[in-house]
């Protein structure tokens, strides 16, 4: 891919919020980031290509002081055109995959009407909704194959940087994978919401079903009783500027 961000890295950084800044360059200058630049630069060199385009993406679209609700994604798409470094999220004219069509669903189902689906998670992303995957790049046809080169050093550090953080926030934690970065002693201030990830091999099981779990409402009435206005999920309202 030749647009890829990586290929350049860290070249483009300056479309990273501001205040993410600091936990990039502590992230880039220690051991677990200079391997995650030296695997990529490698798989590279060897031919592979890695998708998104941009893996940063979602810290371009939500600062941290913006930051409302995290949803947590594994790692990216890996198909070609599908990937665009928002968890869940594909680019503009790409097939919505399977769990990203539950969340559509579960939307619709909550609110009565199918969501807006073009742009729709950009939108999110516009109101403070944080669509982050705890590995941000892929090969191509290889699922999960950066799961283990180093990048949760950085996701971590995000989560970590939000929870610790005096707002309280809302975290939407799909699949146990999600659910294994919530502390033993998550702060009580935060709204923590789990439930089984929209894969369709988990959509519907138990314990906790994605379909039915009523996430998006129970969201916005923890920020409406915060003095914040609720998320556009459908897509209905113009995107705020960012």
């Amino acid at each position: 891919m030749t647009d890829l961000m990586l290929k350049s890295w860290p070249a483009g950084l300056d479309r990273v919020a501001p205040a993410w800044r600091p936990l990039i360059d502590d992230f880039l200058a220690s051991p677990a980031g200079r391997g995650v630049q030296q695997v990529l630069a490698d798989r590279l060199a060897a031919g592979a290509a890695i998708y998104p385009p941009q893996p940063l993406r979602a810290l371009q679209l939500t600062p941290p002081e913006a930051v409302r609700v995290v949803i947590l994604g594994q790692d990216p798409y890996h198909g070609p055109g599908q990937a665009n470094g928002l968890a869940f999220a594909v680019a503009p004219g790409a097939r919505p995959p399977p769990s990203l069509r539950n969340i559509f669903k579960e939307l619709a189902r909550q609110h009565g009407r199918p969501p807006r689906a073009e742009g729709l998670l950009d939108h999110w992303a516009a109101q403070g909704v944080l669509l982050l995957n705890t590995s941000l790049t892929v090969e191509a046809g290889q699922a999960g194959s950066h799961a283990r080169i180093g990048w949760q050093a950085l996701t971590g550090a995000i989560f970590n940087h939000l929870l610790a953080g005096p707002r309280p926030l809302v975290f939407m934690l799909w699949g146990a994978h999600a659910q294994s970065l919530r502390p033993p002693h998550a702060p009580a201030r935060h709204l923590w919401l789990c439930a089984n990830h929209p894969s369709p091999l988990s959509a519907l099981r138990p314990p906790v079903p994605f379909i039915g779990c009523g996430h998006f409402g129970a969201a916005d009435d923890f920020l409406r009783r915060a003095g914040q206005p609720p998320i556009d999920w459908l897509g209905e309202r113009p995107t705020p500027a960012t």
